[in-house]
């Protein structure tokens, strides 16, 4: 019972996601296009992040609109929500993350490391967004400063690694 209780102790890695609650705004832009000279799409939103259970873990709410291709094979505004749980697991000594969207019905789960001299969490996560097609991802969130940070997404596409997603965040005041 005494390890258990020592396991479930706060420490620094939850003080590193606690420096990301608050309500931020953020510039997204996706490479989705097969040809990499075509320029990114862009959009925007609100990211909403708190902590919960003592400060253990950090549930996010994110919202915005984006350009999606609908049915009749036109761009138009569509709505976008996605939430995540983030969290350090004292145990597996990683960061955890798992997330979810409008965008299908699948839960991404995603262990992670920090590294204190670039003040860089890497998380490595695998998914399934068609039946048969699993892809590594690896997402790279850099600190800049406590008002800003990055997101960088990457995909393994056939063994070649591809940045398809960037996300730039700025606290609001």
């Amino acid at each position: 019972m005494a390890k258990m209780m020592e396991l479930a102790t706060l420490n620094e890695n939850h003080k590193l996601l606690a420096g990301l609650a608050g309500t931020w705004t953020y510039t997204i832009k996706f490479w989705m296009n097969p040809d990499p000279a075509a320029p990114p799409s862009e959009s925007k939103g609100t990211a909403v992040r708190k902590a919960t259970m003592g400060g253990r873990y950090f549930i996010g709410d994110f919202t915005g609109k984006m350009q999606m291709l609908g049915a009749d094979g036109k761009m138009k505004d569509t709505e976008f929500k996605g939430m995540s749980i983030e969290g350090y697991d004292n145990v597996k000594q990683k960061f955890v993350s798992s997330w979810i969207d409008n965008m299908g019905t699948s839960i991404t789960m995603s262990e992670g490391i920090y590294d204190p001299a670039t003040k860089t969490f890497t998380y490595n996560a695998e998914m399934e967004a068609i039946p048969g097609m699993k892809t590594k991802i690896r997402e790279v969130v850099k600190i800049v400063d406590k008002d800003h940070h990055t997101l960088e997404w990457y995909e393994d596409r056939g063994g070649q690694e591809a940045k398809t997603m960037e996300i730039s965040y700025t606290r609001k005041k």
